[in-house]
């Protein structure tokens, strides 16, 4: 068994680098084992004391990386998951059928194409609206009827910045949950439980593993209720639990986080303060400057940084993008995002038709290395 030590005064950076400081019992080993067992023993009273019973709902790997995800979100409970998106659908297949949701316009596609496109046949009503704007927000509300607000901030990839507090006051006198993708937040810089959501999820593969090498997701919940439990059947009855190895890899990258998490934002800071003043640049859009709309209240609810995505809207309209996109050499042009390495995307390409996304903008994602550098790459490609 992987024995654990008083963690309540420890800081989320020592929590993150000792992984809760875990200790294998058996061998006294710093880094826990990687479970692998598919099913396990009865006791001879026919009970599981392990409470382990089957690989697909239960795994001790599994169990450590929730527990360091809960405690720094300071979550009563989390559960990691297969994917981004399985946590996601996850939350959205626990409601009933006929249940009202409230989602963001600008949000990650592949939920938002899922929602307008699939979910619908789960019976679920769906409307999207602008989170931003908390006078649209309340009066997509129906109450009795709206089950769900899910909310995505920094949104991706025009990085908007919703107000959590106030969408779970609306949410909960309207009888509603509030659950936020707080992926480009992190638990370092934002977190949604302490400012009145229900459930906070995270696409595990980027900023919380940050090393491009495992698909993971992520969720944790203010209070262990029944809703919860439905998400826990939900994740049991469709398979959807992260292997071993991979919880493995992602404990391992969470060690890291906060080093990786404080270069990523300091990067991505510089690189927008520089880009506002070049000429090739229309527009950068960027939480942590202060000509951002959302800025006040990111500064008021994103503590020891503002995230490590920004996008740019390039002089010259789409052609103009790509072309700058193909010209970097430092900076890798691929999907995904949190990781070491810095990524360009044009996204309008990848999310097709129906995207809010505009077709001269191309999204940022800084990593760690010498700000000079990424700023020398992309102003020559710029150019």
């Amino acid at each position: 068994m992987t024995s654990h030590p008083d963690t309540s005064t420890w800081s989320p950076r020592t929590i993150a680098a000792q992984a809760l400081g875990a200790i294998d019992e058996p061998s006294r080993a710093l880094v826990p084992p990687i479970h692998v067992a598919t099913t396990f023993i009865r006791d001879r009273d026919n009970a599981y004391s392990s409470g382990n019973i089957y690989g697909r709902p239960d795994n001790l790997t599994v169990r450590e990386a929730e527990a360091i995800i809960a405690t720094l979100e300071g979550a009563a409970a989390a559960m990691v998951l297969g994917s981004g998106m399985s946590a996601a659908t996850a939350v959205f297949l626990s409601l009933k059928p006929g249940d009202h949701v409230i989602a963001p316009q600008v949000m990650y596609w592949g939920l938002r194409h899922w929602l307008l496109h699939e979910a619908t046949d789960w019976g679920l009503r769906i409307d999207l609206v602008d989170t931003t704007d908390l006078v649209a927000l309340k009066a997509a509300v129906r109450p009795g009827e709206t089950r769900l607000i899910w909310l995505e901030t920094p949104s991706n990839p025009m990085w908007t910045i919703t107000d959590i507090a106030a969408v779970a006051a609306i949410a909960h006198a309207a009888g509603a949950r509030v659950a936020v993708d707080s992926t480009c937040a992190t638990p370092l810089l934002t977190r949604p439980l302490e400012l009145g959501a229900d459930i906070v999820m995270h696409s595990a593969t980027k900023y919380l593993n940050g090393h491009s090498d495992v698909i993971a997701g992520a969720l944790a919940t203010r209070v262990q209720d029944d809703f919860w439990a439905r998400i826990r059947r939900t994740r049991s009855i469709l398979g959807q639990i992260l292997g071993p190895f991979e919880a493995y890899m992602l404990i391992r990258g969470m060690r890291t986080l906060p080093l990786r998490v404080k270069a990523s934002c300091d990067n991505a800071m510089e690189l927008a303060l520089r880009l506002s003043n070049h000429a090739g640049v229309a527009e950068v859009l960027y939480p942590g400057l202060p000509s951002h709309p959302g800025h006040d209240v990111a500064r008021r609810q994103m503590q020891g940084g503002f995230g490590g995505m920004l996008s740019i809207r390039v002089r010259g309209g789409e052609a103009a993008a790509i072309a700058t996109a193909a010209r970097v050499t430092l900076w890798k042009r691929a999907t995904s995002l949190g990781g070491v390495e810095s990524l360009i995307e044009h996204r309008a390409s990848i999310e097709g038709a129906g995207s809010p996304c505009p077709p001269d903008l191309l999204r940022l994602s800084a990593g760690v290395e010498d700000p000079e550098d990424l700023y020398r790459d992309i102003a020559q490609a710029l150019a």
